[in-house]
């Protein structure tokens, strides 16, 4: 796939906003809706070795191809000075569009959790559970597999209070009740109310969900690091120019935050971050 706006894989890909992709010697191994690719860059252009021609729109909606990021990075860095610095940090980072309910259970699975060990139980959840694929590897399970079992049935995962949820957030998927076209349909806030009706989800589970799945651009997941970041970076909040995109340009913040302060800033250095902020200096 050409001219895909300048994507930068590694930084796309290993942000964590998604867990099945894994650096091989030969670009990035994935499996999404149960097709394994291989994935690299070449210049501009999307190598997928292993796709099928036939889901070169499914790719193409997976990576946010048919979005204008160079258009959109511009507008976020003429609008303002600061987050233009951090566009330029990493100004390959886009936010995917993943399947809906793997992205449910797998930040499910994140909270109070590292990304090696939010990788490895989500690794142990398609092993088991997943539908074997020819090429190797197993895709995700459905929410109907997940729905039929207990949590303890769950207990090779070695993921503690977290099966509950999952069982929970599947039984609701299975069922109807929680349906991924109607959250769609329904305003930002609405859809983060029905979610968080879900055992264990709570405000950040919700967002992540509505960013990374269901493509609610202006959803800001915020997790105790990045409530720390924008308080020192951003006071004020999201600069008016990013609002409608705020969850976008809070990857740029996040990975710029990540890279460049100390996270063990303390609560005097933030005030005076702050009060050097307001003072405009």
């Amino acid at each position: 796939m050409e001219n895909c706006g300048g994507m930068d894989l590694a930084a796309t890909l290993d942000c964590g906003q998604a867990f099945r992709w894994q650096a091989g010697p030969h670009g990035w191994q994935g499996i999404v809706e149960n097709r394994s690719v291989t994935a690299r860059m070449e210049g501009d252009t999307l190598i997928l070795e292993g796709a099928s021609e036939t889901d070169r729109d499914f790719w193409v909606h997976y990576f946010a191809l048919d979005m204008d990021y160079p258009a959109l990075l511009a507008k976020f860095s003429s609008g303002n000075k600061r987050l233009a610095e951090y566009v330029r940090h990493k100004p390959g980072i886009r936010v995917l569009r993943q399947p809906f309910f793997e992205t449910l259970c797998t930040f499910i699975i994140s909270q109070n959790n590292n990304i090696p060990r939010i990788r490895a139980i989500v690794e142990r959840l398609c092993t088991g559970l997943g539908q074997p694929l020819e090429g190797g590897g197993f895709g995700f399970p459905s929410a109907q597999t997940l729905a039929a079992l207990e949590p303890e049935d769950l207990a090779f995962l070695r993921a503690g209070w977290r099966a509950e949820y999952l069982i929970d957030a599947a039984r609701r998927v299975a069922c109807g009740q929680i349906d991924e076209n109607a959250l769609r349909a329904m305003p930002m806030e609405n859809a983060r109310a029905v979610l968080m009706t879900i055992r264990g989800v709570g405000p950040k589970v919700a967002d992540c969900v509505l960013l990374y799945s269901l493509s609610f651009w202006k959803a800001v997941p915020m997790d105790v690091w990045m409530k720390k970041a924008m308080c020192q970076l951003f006071p004020r909040g999201v600069p008016v120019c990013c609002r409608s995109h705020a969850g976008i340009a809070q990857q740029f913040i996040f990975d710029y935050a990540r890279h460049h302060l100390p996270s063990g800033q303390n609560q005097k250095s933030a005030r005076k971050m702050q009060v050097k902020e307001a003072s405009g200096n």
